[in-house]
């Protein structure tokens, strides 16, 4: 039906129109603009101000601190909103394909375990083009996918 598709629960119809590639690249670009903004306004400088280095390996403590920062708001925000301020500016949002709201197990797993996987494999994220409900492989594990809010 053309990106749109009809979803019925107990309490509403519904009808769809899937957010595509360009649009949750977009989202997401902002979204690691606000989160390195997070990073460089409240993390760095409380670093420095306690002498802890600012080196950004894997295991150092800024690239721990800003790895949390990360998770927590994909999560937070996904579970509460059900969207991130990237998805807001663009008017998407996170939808389960099944029930009625997400669950934390629901939310945990797409943007932990999802986006993990998807990380190491870039080519995950491009599938978004190329499946009808225009889901990444970690909406896939999940069973969620992105839609346009209105």
């Amino acid at each position: 039906m053309n990106g749109e598709e009809n979803h019925n629960d107990a309490r509403s119809f519904q009808v769809y129109r899937y957010a595509g590639f360009w649009m949750r690249l977009w989202a997401y670009l902002l979204d690691l603009i606000v989160i390195g903004s997070l990073n460089r306004l409240l993390i760095y400088p409380v670093f420095r101000a306690i002498g802890i280095p600012l080196d950004k390996g894997i295991f150092e403590p800024a690239g721990i601190v800003t790895a949390i920062i990360f998770y927590l708001y994909f999560v937070l925000m996904t579970k509460y909103f059900g969207q991130t301020i990237g998805k807001m500016v663009f008017g998407l949002k996170v939808v389960p394909l099944k029930g009625i709201s997400l669950s934390w197990g629901t939310v945990l797993f797409r943007e932990w375990v999802g986006r993990f996987i998807s990380g190491f494999i870039m080519i995950a994220y491009i599938v978004v083009a190329f499946l009808p409900k225009k889901q990444g492989i970690h909406d896939l594990f999940a069973d969620t996918t992105v839609i346009h809010e209105h």
